[in-house]
């Protein structure tokens, strides 16, 4: 390992992987770490992702992608179904994805672009001088490193320290994270071909619990409860989990399980200062709604790689700048949806079990291949005329869509 590089990205998951590809591509010196020993494990992710927006990055590699998907069914409390096509259907539906397979295969482009790969190797603190984030401390198979660059990116997760040492709030509260808890199961009769999505306060009070199939008759079975919902005399998401998995697959057999949290807070006030960038969890870019944030990640690495390659060529790595070419950026393309997404969770954990029967039945036997969102908001709107008013940003940004469609 040397001791100074162009650009210092810390985390090796899709998005710390594509930042590193993107800066490499561009000839920077890149060197990319990672405090686990192995890449992509342990999974802490449902692993669906949408076609067409994952193809912007990557070329589909048959490796690691475990089941294709048409459609997705969501089910409101008392049952009642809602189909809804894949192109429509959300940024999880598509592919679901071997993240095992694909995080390390991320982590070969960018090595095959350029960049230094380091597993094992953790950060413990940042180098600031004259207010500056110059790199940063890491320790490696038991030794220590003062490791300088000109940029530093972090990509560290949900539990991201790198943001808190470099004087960004990135705190969440309660209501802003989802606690969930997934079981990779085997020996159930799942169908292949669709996900499955189960909301309800009974079952996933602020949050669902989904099905994903991964080939096999295996699926990933997982819940998502909100952090203000999961108190100390309340059961445990694992508890709401137990319950459905009896209920609805009495006979499967749990090979895996993994726990975490997903923040769901929407965009936060900074995700950089002077030479440090935030992307993905770190930078709290999932999706309010869905927790999903595997697209939005490689987003905003692609956004910070590009950012880092010109500020570094132009001399000039300030807030100032990077506010420029990478926060103004990033926010203007999926932190505008992001923003989007909060207004509707804000909506949506305030309904009663009877609100989403009410809801789930306006919307039962619509053909959804076809409805836009200013179509699906229409139809909520029938079904309850609060929504109206709660939801009326997004119908505002919704309607300017369609106008800018027809120009």
């Amino acid at each position: 390992m040397k001791d100074t590089y162009d650009v210092l990205v810390i985390g090796a998951g899709p998005a710390g992987s594509i930042a590193a590809r993107t800066a490499a591509e561009k000839g920077l010196d890149v060197l990319l770490i990672e405090k686990r020993q192995e890449i992509g494990d342990p999974v802490r992710c449902a692993e669906g992702v949408n076609k067409a927006y994952l193809k912007k990055h990557v070329e589909i590699d048959k490796r690691w992608i475990c089941a294709d998907l048409n459609a997705s069914h969501i089910y409101a409390p008392d049952g009642t179904k809602i189909e809804m096509a894949e192109e429509i259907a959300g940024g999880e539906v598509g592919y679901v994805l071997e993240r095992k397979v694909f995080d390390r295969a991320l982590a070969e482009q960018a090595a095959e672009a350029g960049a230094e790969v380091r597993v094992k190797t953790r950060a413990t603190g940042l180098i600031i001088e004259d207010g500056f984030v110059k790199g940063a401390r890491l320790m490696h198979l038991g030794k220590e490193y003062d490791v300088r660059a000109k940029i530093v990116i972090g990509a560290d997760g949900v539990e991201s320290k790198v943001g808190r040492w470099a004087g960004i709030d990135t705190s969440l509260k309660p209501i802003d994270i989802e606690t969930c808890a997934q079981y990779l199961i085997a020996g159930a009769n799942i169908d292949q071909h669709h996900c499955e999505f189960y909301v309800g306060n009974e079952i996933a009070p602020g949050g669902y619990i989904w099905v994903f199939p991964k080939g096999g008759g295996k699926a990933n079975v997982g819940i998502g409860v909100l952090g203000s919902e999961a108190g100390k005399f309340k059961p445990r998401p694992v508890d709401y989990l137990d319950r459905f998995l009896e209920k609805k697959f009495p006979d499967a057999r749990i090979v895996e399980m993994v726990f975490g949290g997903v923040p769901v807070s929407g965009s936060i006030e900074k995700t950089s200062t002077n030479g440090l960038m935030l992307i993905g969890d770190a930078a709290r870019q999932s999706d309010p709604i869905t927790g999903g944030g595997i697209l939005n990640a490689m987003d905003a690495g692609k956004i910070a790689g590009e950012a880092a390659y010109t500020a570094i060529s132009e001399g000039d790595v300030s807030f100032e700048k990077l506010e420029e070419i990478y926060e103004k950026p990033w926010r203007a393309t999926l932190g505008h949806d992001i923003d989007m997404s909060l207004i509707v969770k804000n909506c949506f954990i305030n309904l009663s079990d009877e609100d989403l029967n009410s809801l789930a039945h306006s919307l039962e036997g619509m053909k959804f291949e076809r409805m836009s969102l200013l179509d699906l908001l229409q139809a909520l709107f029938k079904a309850d005329k609060k929504l109206l008013w709660d939801l009326r940003v997004l119908f505002k940004d919704a309607a300017k869509e369609v106008v800018k469609s027809k120009m």
